[in-house]
């Protein structure tokens, strides 16, 4: 079974950056596809952005394009979601996906 771990949460103010990663457990990393998903209080779970598996293609949601960027290190078997001014809308937890595996979140929150 694939574990998902993700860190790099925080606080930031309006305009900042933070990177978050995504530690994935598993001997075929480079062949997963891993996705990028936030869920504010009091709303549904969104689709953030997604990496294909290595050498494939990277989406976005029209909401973070141009801000976030997705990458992925298949020998740290890691994904990482570069996020760029921030903005008070962004607040939420931040899980990361593979298949219906999930992480436990890591809270991100911009102050205005």
């Amino acid at each position: 079974q694939v574990q998902l771990v993700e860190s790099g949460g925080g606080l930031v103010q309006a305009g900042g950056s933070l990177r978050l990663s995504c530690g994935v457990s598993g001997r075929t990393f480079s062949t997963y596809a891993v996705g990028w998903f936030r869920q504010a209080p009091g709303k549904e779970r969104e689709f953030v952005g997604a990496i294909a598996r290595s050498g494939g293609n990277i989406y976005y949601a029209d909401s973070v394009k141009g801000r976030f960027t997705i990458s992925r290190d298949d020998v740290e078997n890691t994904v990482y979601l570069q996020m760029n001014n921030l903005k008070p809308d962004d607040t939420a937890v931040y899980y990361c996906r593979v298949d219906n595996n999930w992480g436990q979140g890591t809270q991100v929150t911009v102050s205005s």
